[in-house]
């Protein structure tokens, strides 16, 4: 066994950690950006890849390809309208101050 191998089975402890890990897609739907890895997580959507094989799906709202501290670019990224509904919500009330 490598040494890293021999480490990591050294330091967990053992029945705590789940033993169900599976590749996962992972999509970011607001740059439409995807990337597999390991995980839990349990969803009912799946998609085919590039590679033909079909995997889970878990689709995010922001990911490192499209969060303003990683891009640079403050671009507000709101899929749901929350903003918007913000906006709306409290429009009135900004007007009332300003007469």
């Amino acid at each position: 066994m490598p040494p890293i191998l021999e480490i990591h089975t050294l330091i967990m402890k053992k029945e705590i950690h789940p033993q169900n890990y599976r590749l996962v897609v992972f999509k970011d739907i607001s740059c439409d950006y995807s990337f597999i890895s390991r995980s839990t997580v349990d969803t009912k959507e799946t998609i085919v890849m590039d590679d033909g094989k079909e995997y889970p799906l878990v689709k995010l709202e922001i990911s490192h390809m499209s969060h303003p501290f990683y891009t640079g670019k403050m671009k507000l990224v709101d899929t749901a309208g929350r903003v918007d509904k913000f906006r709306n919500r409290y429009k009135k009330h900004g007007e009332k101050k300003a007469e």
